[in-house]
């Protein structure tokens, strides 16, 4: 049992820790809101750089980044909520059903494309990058958004989450669903689904933080704003001088929106699912 002050010493750590991931968008979301660009200058370095007067807030720096027509920050976001929800939405189907395969079904060569798929997981984007860009130019998809989901759709790790969870189910359930004539598309549709929401949550939401923020594929396969996603134009808004931090602050506030909205919907979920595979362990 821990003492009085060994638990104020947790507090006072996690407090401190809590500090330094919170910082950066406290300083975010202050300066966005700051008119005066002036002011950004004389704050950055300093405490004053992460707060901001309730009477000093002003939407002008949003103002001027929606008004751009340089950097069309809503066409630019609209791409990447496409990409996003085509990847994730049928990204869940197709993965967790591979998963239910894996996991549910015996067939000769299982455990090796086990094994090839946690293989799968450890390698990174950019030693394929360059053999997928000539596979997506070769058939005509380069500046398109199919370059940018469809490759994206079976996720190794995503796989391996499903597959870890349905084969922690007890197979008990599976049999009275057969013995209720009920198939194994059934099966896994109206029985293992439903008990899935905490791993499909945290896939939702690892998968949405990824392909959001992703920057070196949509650099290399798109060419205008068509297709570009907002993960980019954020570079190419940050690189184009001068630097005005008001502005560059607000870009960064209503790209970060979205995944915020997307992890407060499913935290339930996926602090269920992180306790569950806590306990399991």
């Amino acid at each position: 049992m821990t003492t009085k002050s060994e638990r104020l010493l947790l507090l006072i750590v996690a407090l401190v820790v809590v500090a330094f991931v919170l910082a950066p968008l406290f300083l975010m979301f202050a300066t966005a809101l700051k008119p005066d660009e002036n002011q950004i200058l004389r704050d950055l370095g300093n405490a004053h750089a992460f707060w901001i007067n309730p009477s000093d807030i002003s939407f002008k720096n949003f103002e001027a980044v929606l008004a751009n027509k340089t950097f069309p920050i809503l066409r630019y976001m609209l791409n990447s909520g496409i990409i996003v929800v085509s990847i994730v939405t049928i990204g869940i189907f197709v993965n967790s059903l591979a998963a239910f395969a894996l996991a549910r079904m015996q067939f000769t060569g299982r455990n090796l494309v086990i094994a090839f798929i946690v293989a799968l997981i450890i390698i990174p984007m950019e030693s394929v990058a360059i053999p997928l860009l000539l596979m997506m130019s070769a058939i005509g998809w380069v500046d398109t958004y199919k370059a940018q989901i469809i490759p994206f759709i079976a996720h190794p790790f995503s796989i391996f989450l499903f597959y870890q969870f349905f084969a922690a189910i007890p197979k008990d359930l599976d049999e009275a669903a057969y013995v209720a004539g009920a198939s194994k598309l059934r099966t896994y549709w109206t029985i293992i689904m439903p008990l899935s929401l905490p791993t499909i949550a945290t896939v939702a939401i690892l998968q949405s933080l990824e392909y959001w923020n992703a920057y070196l594929w949509p650099l290399m396969v798109t060419r205008g704003s068509d297709a570009r996603p907002v993960s980019l134009a954020l570079a190419q808004f940050f690189s184009t001088p001068p630097p005005v931090w008001g502005n560059l602050m607000a870009f960064s506030v209503l790209m970060s929106l979205p995944i915020l909205i997307v992890y407060f919907a499913f935290q339930r979920w996926f602090i269920q699912s992180t306790i569950g595979s806590g306990i399991k362990g």
